[in-house]
């Protein structure tokens, strides 16, 4: 005669469940072992939401998909985001026309740099052509909204229409270019795109009635934005707003709003469709990502920022000749990308803001650096140390640090959050 013994119930686990049970109240059973805060999240007539005071002291407490990948996902984000906004709104009036034009280039290069970290940091495309897609968009923008001459064409409309066609130029030109680039990727796809870069110049260099030809060039587009000429002064209230202050804020405005749209597809299903096939392209081919639609959209994408970004340099800079756009152009543009940080809009930012303010920072820095001159004096010039420098990051940041600046920024952030546990 055999006795069956019962079961031993381990501490800890909830009840099982019997047939004739209710999942009620074996559920409710299981809460009733817990405590503290777990209790307060699963217990009561609230189950299953968080209240305050559970979060308090977990800022990094996500509930939803949707808080997850927010475009600004923590309080900190949001208050350091409208202080820098707000400073950049200030700042424009504090500096003097100097600086302030040298912040309007820098936002300018920001907002091609962020077409080009789409294309290359997002969908992991290599290009070396994104100058010939900035040309586009300037040359498009100065035969639109730029002034006639003995040579050139001028139609002298509106710049808000030639801001519109500046990207649509381009970025159909991206679209017929696009399938030939994404029949090959990595070092075929950088030299196809250099190719590229070399016809378009030649191009360019011959076609005066657009371009004014070789070594003379042309005026980019007239600032008259909606009827209003940016190259007067305007006042509002107490402020008077001078011609270098409304070129700043009109580049400020199209920085952000791009930069919020490049941030949003990044974190949407197309931007993740870039990442997968950056990392993976046959990987995410069997997974159901369409290969040759998900990287024309990327080059169009890419073509379409740098054409704004074209239109705008050729304003701030007065003149653009065709030997303006080349390889070392291209450069400037890739170190933009791996020093601020590859497939960080904000590390973009960063990046933009470093390669356009080191040769001013060089130039204060020349008279107590004895190597360096001004002229045919010393060991090298500015320019040349420049070049260096540029040189010198690019490689240390793709050996040391693959996300640039804004993994520098990254880790020591976490190293404060984390303080003083250091795993």
């Amino acid at each position: 005669m055999t006795t069956s013994t019962p079961e031993r119930e381990t501490p800890g686990t909830p009840e099982r469940e019997t047939p004739g049970t209710p999942a009620r109240e074996t559920t409710d059973s299981a809460t009733s072992r817990l405590t503290g805060q777990s209790r307060s999240l699963l217990a009561g007539p609230d189950r299953g939401r968080v209240n305050r005071n559970a979060l308090r002291g977990r800022p990094r407490l996500y509930t939803s998909y949707a808080g997850d990948s927010a475009l600004l996902n923590t309080p900190a984000k949001r208050w350091w985001t409208l202080a820098v906004i707000l400073l950049a709104l200030v700042l424009p009036f504090w500096l003097t026309r100097d600086l302030s034009h040298l912040l309007s280039v820098a936002m300018v290069m920001a907002i091609a740099g962020i077409g080009l970290n789409l294309l290359t940091g997002y969908a992991g495309q290599i290009s070396l052509g994104h100058p010939f897609f900035m040309a586009l968009g300037a040359y498009t923008g100065a035969v639109v909204a730029g002034e006639p001459g003995s040579i050139v064409i001028g139609w002298e409309l509106d710049l808000g229409i030639a801001l519109v066609l500046a990207a649509v130029v381009p970025g159909l030109v991206g679209l017929v270019v696009a399938p030939l680039a994404t029949r090959v990727r990595g070092l075929y796809l950088a030299v196809l795109t250099l190719g590229l870069l070399m016809l378009g110049e030649q191009v360019f260099k011959q076609w005066a009635s657009v371009t004014g030809g070789s070594g003379v060039g042309r005026a980019g587009a007239l600032p008259v934005l909606f009827g209003n000429d940016l190259e007067q002064t305007y006042a509002v209230g107490p402020l008077l707003i001078e011609p270098h202050v409304s070129l700043y804020l009109l580049c400020l405005v199209l920085l952000v709003a791009l930069a919020v749209a490049a941030r949003n597809l990044a974190r949407s299903r197309t931007g993740r469709a870039f990442a997968a096939v950056r990392d993976r392209d046959i990987a995410a081919e069997i997974m159901g990502v369409n290969l040759l639609r998900t990287k024309t959209l990327a080059f169009v994408l890419s073509s379409a920022y740098a054409g704004v970004a074209g239109c705008l340099y050729a304003i701030l800079i007065g003149r653009v000749a065709p030997e303006q756009w080349n390889i070392l152009f291209a450069i400037n543009l890739l170190a933009i990308v791996v020093i601020g940080g590859v497939a960080t809009i904000s590390g973009t930012l960063i990046g933009a803001a470093f390669v356009v303010l080191l040769p001013r920072l060089l130039e204060w820095l020349a008279p107590w650096l004895p190597f360096v001159s001004t002229g045919s004096g010393g060991l090298i010039t500015i320019f040349q140390l420049e070049s260096i420098l540029f040189g010198a990051l690019i490689v240390l940041f793709l050996i040391l640090e693959p996300r640039g600046l804004f993994g520098l920024w990254h880790r020591i952030r976490t190293y404060f959050t984390t303080w003083p546990f250091s795993y």
